[in-house]
């Protein structure tokens, strides 16, 4: 079967978990954090448009706008012109909320102006997926193939990837179907959510398929181990298959209070929808959920100790990623985005240390989930505005 896939990359969020390097005008999906000189919102456009033929910038030679956090609004754009015709590009969709549109415009310049949606104001990915299904239904019709994939994953191995995606395609357009790909675990992760396997029904593209028994949100450790000792869980990533109609219909049975809305009276009702995630809104209520469990090389970058599981290695005691001077320090994870500042440092064990800007941040490893918090008290103070 080959049926055209169109991809949607949702762009919307604001990466908290990696500030100072991820700030209002410079978000978590403009940054490069694998060591590349791609953005993570470039490295995702470039391997879902290769699915449709069509030949990334960084392919084709033209500069890259970004490395190591460099900031949107510095780089020099290249004009779409003749290239947005280019095999790939067309069925490439991007959603993201109006704080960050021009940022997005200046990092895929190929993207054609009316593929990308622009939210007033952000509700989470059930609106986001409601929407673009609707206009993307409104354009191919409801037998559109339409995959949902979030701006900060890491993926390694490109092939497998692709090999995947043709499989959850297979499966959403022939069946009335919504495909998840789940993760095969590789350690109890308590940061995860969970998504159990139930009953076999096939085999797309050499790949199994099984009805969804249930989701699961972050477990404790327990349960997580629990989980992988069965050898049916696989963690939830995120990304989704399905066609329009199928997903329209599901939303107007489990969550009429924005598929509705949004029907009537367009995206102008935005900042009145309920705000709710997809999994929450439509995925745990489904009875139409399906897994595909694979193994391509991923990681959901969500805080600073994301770049160590990508970028350590067994010789080195540190991932650094900036001028690093160290005396006995080990398991550290250092950033520097100004390659002229020198970090220091005497006897330190398991901590990150980031210097952006006007600002050098210093937790411990275990404690990046509540960098968070730390934005909270920064945002009641007034003078702590620049920083955020």
């Amino acid at each position: 079967m080959n049926t055209l896939l169109f991809p949607v990359i949702l762009a919307g969020g604001k990466g908290e978990r990696f500030w100072p390097l991820s700030r209002k005008d410079r978000p978590k999906q403009f940054l490069s954090l694998d060591g590349s000189s791609r953005s993570l919102l470039q490295a995702t456009a470039d391997r879902l448009i290769e699915l449709g033929g069509g030949e990334s910038s960084a392919a084709r030679g033209f500069p890259t706008p970004v490395a190591h956090g460099g900031n949107p609004q510095d780089r020099a754009g290249s004009s779409a012109g003749d290239w947005r015709t280019r095999k790939g590009w067309d069925s490439l969709w991007v959603i993201t909320s109006s704080q960050i549109a021009e940022g997005v415009r200046q990092q895929l310049p190929d993207l054609p102006v009316e593929n990308l949606l622009i939210e007033s104001e952000g509700r989470d990915t059930a609106a986001a997926v409601a929407w673009t299904s609707l206009k993307i239904k409104q354009r191919y019709g409801e037998d559109a193939v339409i995959g949902f994939f979030p701006a900060d994953h890491w993926i390694a191995d490109q092939e497998a990837f692709a090999h995947t995606l043709s499989a959850a395609t297979e499966l959403a357009a022939s069946t009335a179907a919504i495909v998840t790909l789940g993760i095969k675990p590789t350690f109890p992760s308590t940061g995860y959510g969970y998504i159990e396997q139930g009953e076999k029904i096939g085999s797309f593209n050499e790949l199994p398929a099984y009805h969804v028994n249930r989701f699961t949100e972050k477990p404790n450790r327990e349960t997580a181990e629990t989980f992988l000792s069965t050898g049916r869980f696989s963690w939830n990533s995120g990304m989704f298959v399905f066609r329009a109609g199928v997903v329209l219909k599901e939303l107007h049975t489990h969550a009429p209070e924005i598929i509705e809305p949004l029907e009537q009276h367009g995206p102008d009702i935005y900042p009145q929808l309920p705000k709710k995630s997809i999994d929450y809104a439509l995925m745990e209520k489904t009875t139409l959920a399906y897994v595909l469990p694979v193994d391509f090389g991923w990681d959901d970058l969500g805080d600073w100790n994301a770049i160590e599981r990508l970028l350590k290695t067994e010789d080195t005691p540190n991932v650094e990623l900036g001028t690093h001077v160290g005396l006995d320090t080990q398991g550290a994870i250092i950033y520097a985005s100004n390659p002229e500042d020198v970090v220091v440092t005497i006897g330190l064990e398991d901590v990150v240390i980031v210097r952006d800007r006007n600002v050098t941040l210093v937790v411990k490893k275990e404690r990046t989930q509540e960098i968070k918090q730390i934005l909270k008290i920064l945002q009641s103070d007034s003078r702590f505005t620049d920083l955020l």
